[in-house]
């Protein structure tokens, strides 16, 4: 039987497919609307499992809140080009609103919520059989306090939350600290939230730093004590370099080199601990400046921590709980 202009219409007003795959559904089913709804959801089956090996490294990042609770959704696609369209995130703003609805706690939560008649997971394949390319819910994040913000950086490949401690917090508030956040990527509310791991690791590399800059100090010393500039003689090709240019001789370079050797052991055998380890308390706390959202420098006022921030506007009120998503490389 012919296929109607009407048909194909209203078969792609239904599902969102081409012309030319309405058409060739409505043909194969004999202009059966439901049947040929089911053959376009299959097609898209089939795409997506022939796309599951691509990499989905574009997308749309949204975030939404509601009354104590505040989500983010980040619905992945193969090409910026799908990404910015209107459809695409449509799409991802309606997985959004249900998650926020639903009050969702993860992932795979969210990939089953119902949605227009199907699944969550079950729409994002029907959308891959109408663009081609591979999507996946990349990521979703959630958090729950007396208070709550969000912010969508432009774009739409960066989005954060914030939980704040007191109820009522002003929006604007809220935003800041969802904007520092967006800016300043912390690792955790404060030093007591660091991951022990994490703590171990820097405080050892702080510990080999401040170790190697002590012997460093005292072997440039006493290379600069026997008459040679350290500089000249920092690395093995700096050392050639500067003898072929005639600014250091081969006796000088062997003798800073016996020197290095000698000093460099004796001063690494004999470091005082307390000393190493009050250097290193130093460092950590600058990282814990720089990386713990509490004690970073408000982006507005370099004078004030967010936690000064904070309490300003609100006394006593903290950050409980954050989250950030972010498409692009940080």
């Amino acid at each position: 039987m012919a296929v109607s202009i009407e048909d194909i219409k209203k078969l792609r007003n239904l599902t969102g497919a081409g012309m030319m795959d309405c058409k060739n559904a409505l043909a194969e089913t004999g202009g059966d609307i439901e049947a040929s709804i089911e053959i376009i959801r299959k097609k898209g089956q089939a795409v997506a499992a022939k796309r599951e090996d691509r990499e989905a490294a574009e997308g749309c990042v949204l975030a939404a809140t509601k009354e104590g609770f505040a989500a983010i959704v980040a619905l992945n696609c193969e090409t910026d080009f799908v990404a910015k369209n209107e459809s695409f995130r449509a799409l991802t703003k309606k997985i959004l609103d249900a998650a926020v609805a639903a009050g969702a706690k993860s992932l795979d939560e969210v990939k089953a919520l119902p949605l227009e008649g199907r699944t969550v997971a079950e729409l994002i394949t029907d959308e891959i059989g109408k663009t081609g390319e591979k999507m996946e819910l990349g990521a979703y994040e959630c958090v729950e306090a007396p208070s709550v913000a969000a912010y969508e950086h432009l774009g739409n490949k960066l989005a954060t939350i914030v939980g704040l401690s007191v109820a009522g917090v002003d929006n604007a508030v809220g935003r800041e600290i969802c904007m520092q956040v967006a800016a300043m990527n912390p690792i955790a509310i404060d030093r007591d939230h660091v991951d022990a791991h994490v703590k171990e690791t820097e405080l050892n590399v702080a510990i080999e730093k401040t170790k190697e800059e002590q012997v460093k100090k005292a072997v440039e010393a006493a290379i600069r004590k026997a008459g040679i500039n350290p500089n000249l003689v920092d690395s093995a090709d700096h050392v050639e370099s500067n003898i072929a240019k005639g600014w250091l001789t081969r006796e000088e370079a062997d003798k800073a080199a016996e020197i290095a050797a000698t000093v460099g052991a004796e001063k690494a055998a004999n470091l005082p601990e307390a000393m190493v380890q009050n250097i290193a308390n130093g460092r950590m706390n600058k990282f814990y400046k720089e990386n713990c959202l509490m004690e970073q420098e408000y982006h507005r006022d370099a004078k004030l921590t967010i936690a000064q921030y904070l309490d300003g506007e609100v006394k006593g009120c903290v950050v409980v709980d954050f989250k950030r998503v972010n498409l692009n490389q940080d």
